[in-house]
């Protein structure tokens, strides 16, 4: 697996997520409105948060964005891989009080064109609840193309839900020049 390593994200930092990070996103994903979205309900306690954000066992790489004006810690990004090295899927969460503010999509977009165009994957794509309009928004807004709706696919803590795969193809991606 490639490393974690640094991205700009213009007004942002994307770097390695660490221990620690884990108290700046804990307010987050602490509340139950925060993660309806989330196959998993919200965390009772920061030790639960950071086992789970830094459980050894998990294949992915996480990244935390930086906010370069005053160095909050303002989202997480991940970057999961499968079993074809050009295929990675990706997750995202801004963290609560600073949402709404375009940072899940620069640091989105960033990511984006660091693995398109320095680690060569040739696919990206995201599973999203068909009830999280937000980010349905963001993966159209950056250029992902919906290809299915796996209806009542998984089981989460609301129960049953819709999933939505969105796809995008490196040839498709246009570095984010229209990204609003």
């Amino acid at each position: 697996m490639p490393d974690t390593v640094l991205i700009d994200a213009g007004k942002y930092t994307l770097r390695k997520l660490q221990p620690g990070d884990s108290a700046a996103l804990f307010p987050t994903f602490a509340s139950e409105e925060a993660c309806r979205f989330l196959s998993r309900p919200h965390f009772d306690s920061e030790a639960e948060l950071c086992d789970w954000l830094t459980d050894p066992d998990w294949n992915g790489r996480s990244w935390v964005a930086i906010d370069k004006s005053d160095d909050a810690l303002v989202g997480r990004f991940v970057a999961v891989p499968t079993d074809d090295d050009q295929v990675t899927e990706l997750g995202y969460v801004t963290v609560a009080e600073r949402q709404g503010r375009g940072i899940a999509r620069a640091c989105t977009a960033a990511l984006i064109s660091h693995l398109f165009e320095r680690e060569n994957h040739r696919r990206i794509f995201a599973e999203i609840d068909s009830r999280n309009l937000a980010s349905i928004a963001l993966a159209e807004r950056l250029g992902f193309t919906r290809e299915a709706c796996l209806r009542e696919h998984e089981r989460t803590h609301n129960g049953l839900c819709d999933l939505l795969v969105y796809g995008l193809l490196r040839r498709e991606w246009n570095g984010g020049s229209k990204v609003q």
